[in-house]
């Protein structure tokens, strides 16, 4: 799938935005990896606000960590 410069560019924005909100003991390896892969595919279901993307990563949060602990 393409992604126009600018929806990268609110991709990113929205992954610093979620990592960021994530406390220091709960950053465990491969996070931000599968955060961005949560907002990958949240674009692709036609997510493509930075709100919409950081709502659809941030609900995810948890479950995330939860399965790489």
């Amino acid at each position: 799938m393409q992604y126009s410069s600018e929806l990268i560019q609110t991709m990113r924005q929205a992954l610093e935005t979620v990592m960021a909100s994530v406390p220091a003991d709960q950053s465990v390896f491969g996070l931000k990896a599968a955060v961005a892969e949560c907002i990958l595919k949240a674009a692709a279901h036609g997510h493509t606000s930075y709100d919409g993307l950081v709502t659809a990563a941030t609900d995810q949060v948890q479950a995330i960590i939860s399965m790489l602990t």
